[in-house]
């Protein structure tokens, strides 16, 4: 199949599971306990004229597939609505957040693939006590919940040595960047630590196949060996749990972002939904899910560069 082909395939699943997604969020949403209208009006509510305002210029009354379909229909001309809680278009909200999330997610995913590829190969091709340091290491990562490192990193680089600060995403440039080096390395940990246990399978598993025995046996290079024949034939693992690891950073990312104070679409997520403005969690679920399918669509293209013998939309 050629890339066109399979990339109008692509936006068509794309398409579907946005509508399946919006709907079920949605639905959940609706059927929750508790009214926007407490967030609008204030704790002390409002009088009988101000609530029936409200709730006829949000139609917070009209039947659920009436508000579905209105939604959806100004998704599909680009408005993604207006939040009761902000008081503000969406897009403004969710334009003003997504590079900081972005930003994140990004150093996280350089950390998770320096660190899990470095350290799994090494473990395979030094064994011995380096492989059962990795492996014990990784073991502890993935068993760390991302909160607790992140706590943990504030406790001491923030806290006790003062190196980093303990929360928000700076003013810009390289600021930003400095502000969210703790919170990559907290959301980067478990995602390199399971990386590195699949690389290092991977190398173990290649390195005992005969095409690798024969180039030993015919004396070329240690380093060209690896480089060559055993990473490069390696690289389909790796680089499939890679691409589902960085598609998930973004959802990652919410508790990440709380922890450190991060104004992200992670935090935007949390107060959304605790606020219950339907308009902004729909757009940041949205946001998610094109973030996790395109992602995925460029490993699927990645693997014909990596290994010619795989087709676009290949079943095997």
């Amino acid at each position: 199949m050629s890339l066109a082909p399979y990339l109008l395939r692509r936006l068509g699943g794309l398409l579907l599971v946005l509508l399946v997604t919006s709907f079920i969020v949605f639905g959940l949403l609706y059927l929750a306990p508790g009214s926007p209208l407490a967030f609008i009006l204030g704790p002390r509510g409002g009088t009988p004229e101000q609530i029936a305002a409200v709730t006829e210029q949000y139609h917070l009354d009209d039947p659920f597939l009436l508000r579905y379909v209105a939604w959806l229909g100004d998704v599909l001309r680009g408005d993604l609505g207006y939040s009761i809680v902000y008081r503000q278009d969406v897009s403004a909200l969710i334009s003003g957040r997504v590079g900081t999330t972005l930003a994140l997610v990004s150093m996280a995913a350089i950390i998770i693939a320096v660190v899990g590829i470095a350290a799994g190969t090494f473990a395979a091709l030094r064994g011995g006590w380096s492989d059962q340091l990795t492996s014990t290491l990784a073991a502890v990562g993935l068993s760390t919940p991302s909160f607790v490192v992140g706590v943990a990193l504030i406790s001491v680089f923030a806290v006790g040595l003062g190196w980093f600060p303990t929360f928000g995403s700076g003013t810009g440039g390289v600021d930003t960047l400095y502000h969210l080096v703790l919170p990559a390395v907290a959301l980067s940990v478990a995602s390199a630590a399971y990386l590195a246990r699949i690389t290092r399978a991977a190398v173990l598993e290649e390195g005992g196949r005969e095409h690798v025995q024969t180039a030993t046996v015919r004396g070329l290079a240690s380093g060209h060996i690896v480089r060559h024949h055993v990473l490069r034939n390696s690289l389909i693992p790796i680089v499939t749990v890679l691409g589902l690891t960085i598609a998930t950073l973004i959802a990652g990312a919410v508790v990440v972002e709380n922890v450190f104070a991060l104004d992200g679409l992670g935090s935007l997520l949390v107060r959304a939904i605790l606020q219950r403005d339907f308009a902004v969690v729909q757009a940041v679920i949205l946001v998610l899910v094109v973030a996790f399918v395109v992602v995925n669509a460029i490993v699927d293209v990645l693997y014909t560069f990596i290994d010619p013998r795989i087709t676009l939309g290949s079943r095997q």
